[in-house]
């Protein structure tokens, strides 16, 4: 390690953790193994390469002005590589298909392909890192009326239909050249503002369009659907077509993925309790870990009780290989590359937290009704030293300890992002 006080640090907590019968090397391997995805749109506030003024709206909304903003692929591929510069193991991108880049050529969404993506296949290759993608169901003339999939115009709905069919193939693409499979996420922000007459039918028809859209094989090897649920979004206050309990029902019964975010339910509701219940029923589901602040805000993720909760219900059940951890939050009044990198660090953080638990000795307590024993143990592992354990594997991964990299983000603002105004 780079000094004698981390290294000695990081023993000290390691017999701590020992005492309490914890395998800390074990637990540094398996965080170790563990890839996020990292969101693209955080670093260009959400907008795009599609348009010009790469203006988002259909309930996204963006605040802040900080500078820096990547207005280009290559600007935002950089911001991109100083974030993961910071952050311990090997990770993955994150992509909305309006990320494509298309030479200057209007391409229409129902006309995307991989040649699109060539750029983003070639960099990730190069990093050796995997992507997973988005279908973009918003900031379009053909959201009409609030609604995509779930619309009674056959030709909107056509479109839309298309947008899906082409990025599960551009997703199978990825994942053939890139080594695993490619999660393709559909979010669809169809909803109405005020409260609907007819409830079923925009849900009939959402689910018509999924099927045809999910009709066409494609290698599961290569790519992975997994369908997103919503409770509200912007100009959708009253009513979404693809609420939690739609795409549970559809995950289930059409064999899809079912993607958590963080920020999509009731303030009060937690997505921790939702994980274990749902695992019981799917192979595998997805995350999107956020912090809502009264509504689906994307604050960036801090080491919030939350935060702890979810990866506990990951790490304690025993579903690191059923989870697909993603990240998604823009916030634009601070440093974007810092947003990541606290982000993304906070969510190894609190894995790593979960796996340095004295798990057996909490499950024996629990099984043996000694809740006594449960909550002291629960209690205790709060002051354990953990920020030693957190430090060394930092060193040993060779990325910044403490707030180092704040140093680095602040130098890469003052020669690179500022240059952007």
């Amino acid at each position: 390690m780079k000094s004698k006080k981390i290294a000695s640090a990081f023993g000290e907590a390691v017999e701590r953790y020992g005492e309490q019968g914890v395998d800390v090397e074990g637990a540094l391997e398996k965080v170790m193994g563990v890839a996020v995805s990292l969101h693209c749109w955080q670093g260009d506030d959400v907008r795009g390469f599609e348009n010009a003024d790469g203006a988002v709206g259909d309930g996204l909304a963006v605040t802040g002005n900080h500078p820096g903003r990547a207005r280009t692929p290559g600007e935002l591929r950089r911001d991109l590589e100083e974030a993961l510069r910071m952050i311990p193991g090997k990770h993955r991108l994150n992509l909305h298909a309006f990320y494509a880049e298309t030479g200057g050529a209007r391409v229409e969404r129902d006309e995307l392909g991989v040649e699109h993506f060539g750029n983003w296949i070639g960099w990730a290759q190069g990093l050796g890192i995997g992507i997973d993608l988005n279908p973009t169901y918003f900031s379009h003339p053909k959201v009409v009326n609030g609604l995509t999939l779930s619309s009674p115009d056959v030709g909107v709905r056509r479109y839309w239909i298309e947008h899906g069919v082409r990025c599960r193939e551009i997703g199978e693409a990825m994942g053939k050249v890139l080594g695993g499979s490619c999660l393709t996420n559909f979010w669809v922000p169809d909803g109405m503002k005020d409260t609907p007459v007819d409830r079923r039918g925009p849900r009939e028809r959402l689910a018509e369009s999924l099927d045809e859209i999910f009709e066409a094989k494609v290698g599961r090897e290569y790519n992975v659907d997994s369908v997103e649920p919503k409770l509200f979004g912007i100009g959708a206050e009253s009513y979404t077509a693809g609420s939690h309990d739609f795409y549970l029902g559809y995950a289930v019964s059409r064999k899809t993925l079912l993607t958590l975010d963080a920020g999509h339910y009731h303030p009060t509701e937690c997505i921790s309790d939702k994980i274990s219940s749902i695992l019981t029923f799917l192979p595998e589901i997805a995350l999107h870990v956020s912090r809502g602040v009264r509504w689906d805000s994307d604050h960036v993720v801090t080491l919030t009780d939350e935060l702890e909760a979810i990866a506990q219900e990951i790490v304690w059940g025993g579903y690191l290989g059923r989870t697909r951890i993603g990240l998604d939050y823009f916030d634009a009044s601070i440093n974007r590359v810092a947003a990541w990198v606290i982000g993304t660090r906070n969510m190894l953080k609190a894995l790593l937290l979960a796996l340095v638990a004295p798990l057996e000795r909490l499950r024996r307590a629990e099984l043996e009704g000694d809740y006594t024993t449960r909550l002291v143990l629960l209690e205790e592992m709060k002051t354990l030293p953990f920020g030693s354990l957190w430090d060394g594997y930092c060193d040993r991964m060779g990325v910044p300890v403490g707030v180092e990299w704040l140093g680095q983000v602040k130098e890469y603002e003052r020669g690179v992002l500022m240059e952007r105004r």
